[in-house]
């Protein structure tokens, strides 16, 4: 089973292209924490693509520094520079978005909609605690 399940934070805006036959396509990168040296923390840039309908709805709702939770597959794949370097990419495909928390307004001089990128998944712990309603 070829399963990804990433929580974190945009590291950019999604780029939204078309294939020729039409197709949206939208690419961004996912910050995601993981434990570091002595307690610190250290983040992966996770590179994500979405397909379709799902690449046009992170093009007009997702922003850098967005907190969002990505379901998907991990994809590796090959390719060949025009100088002819063989090159590999591994990126995950995602099938499913859901956005973990409101959309802020963006603060003066911000160009993180109001979010600090530094703090990667304080929120997470802070949504966890939260009791559900049912």
């Amino acid at each position: 089973m070829n399963k990804v399940i990433l929580v974190g934070r945009l590291a950019q805006d999604p780029e939204v292209r078309y294939t020729q036959s039409g197709k949206a396509v939208a690419s961004f990168s996912l910050a995601v924490n993981r434990p570091g040296v002595q307690g610190q923390r250290d983040a992966d840039f996770i590179p994500i693509v979405a397909w379709e309908k799902l690449a046009e709805i992170c093009g007009n709702n997702l922003t850098k520094g967005r907190l969002i939770l990505v379901e998907g597959r991990l994809q590796v794949r090959s390719y060949e520079t025009s100088d002819g370097q063989k090159r590999r990419v591994t990126e995950v495909i995602a099938s499913n978005i859901e956005f973990l928390e409101r959309k802020q307004a963006a603060a003066p001089g911000s160009d993180a909609g109001g979010v600090d990128i530094n703090s990667f998944g304080k929120d997470i712990l802070a949504a966890g605690d939260e009791e559900i309603p049912f």
